[in-house]
């Protein structure tokens, strides 16, 4: 069976149209939507509603790692609007009518943390399985899934806000990964919490990752433990114990599916 793995697509269509050629599967491990882009101002849906040089300015305050000053530059646009939940919804709904048409191959997609599962079943369609939260046997192997990012333990989640990330709490997506029994191969959107894989070289920071799935590679020894989330990872591949653990890319700037063969 031929796999193809993408995450982090971030709303580049095209690419996510031709992912699944040749494939017998498509796997998809989240970040479908294009909210901020820091490669280019005028995209993503920051761009669309205010126009690239307020997003240029928000990248610039995100650079400088001052997120109270970001934070209140990013309201301060919102509050601009007079209804920025309708405006951020349609924005949302017009990306994912696109990035669903895309989806071609039998696939099976998760969440990231810029995602609004909320909103997937108006777009899903025959030959997309939303399989968060499940153990699935695909020709015949046993994939354990799991979307979303966590938050470390003891933060809490911000409230209010008009866009609201998929960061899920600790209680919450550590029940998802204890559920996961007899995996052969662990699809999550954040990988486990080893160093090697949640540090982002070009950010110079380590991105969110999770202790229950390092906990669950101890316990279950799958295969392998596919992911993204970490743009630029210090280690993009990493054998823990039994388990070939791989980032499998920035498909928005890849373009190239991870393949997986079983």
């Amino acid at each position: 069976m031929r796999v193809h793995v993408v995450s982090d697509v971030h709303g580049n269509v095209d690419a996510l149209s031709r992912a699944g050629e040749g494939a017998d599967v498509l796997l998809v491990l989240g970040d479908l939507l294009d909210f901020v882009d820091y490669h280019d101002h005028s995209a993503g849906i920051l761009g669309v509603i205010f126009g690239a040089e307020a997003v240029g300015r928000f990248a610039e305050l995100r650079r400088r790692s001052d997120p109270t000053e970001a934070g209140a530059y990013a309201r301060s646009l919102w509050a601009s609007l007079e209804d920025p939940g309708r405006v951020v919804t349609e924005a949302i709904h017009d990306q994912y009518a696109k990035l669903f048409a895309a989806l071609t191959a039998p696939t099976y997609a998760i969440p990231g943390n810029v995602d609004a599962p909320e909103l997937w079943p108006d777009h899903l369609h025959d030959g997309v399985t939303l399989a968060d939260g499940r153990v699935l046997e695909i020709g015949g192997v046993r994939f354990g899934f799991v979307g979303g990012t966590v938050l470390p333990k003891g933060r809490a989640r911000r409230s209010g806000g008009v866009w609201k990330p998929y960061i899920r709490t600790a209680e919450d997506y550590d029940a998802d990964v204890a559920a996961l029994h007899g995996v052969d191969v662990l699809c999550t959107h954040c990988p486990p919490a080893l160093p090697e894989l949640t540090y982002d070289v070009v950010a110079r920071r380590a991105e969110l990752g999770s202790t229950a799935l390092v906990d669950l590679l101890d316990r279950e020894s799958p295969r392998y433990a596919l992911f993204g989330h970490v743009h630029q990872p210090l280690a993009p591949r990493l054998r823990y114990r039994r388990t070939e653990c791989i980032n499998v890319g920035h498909f928005q700037r890849t373009e190239t599916p991870y393949v997986l063969e079983l």
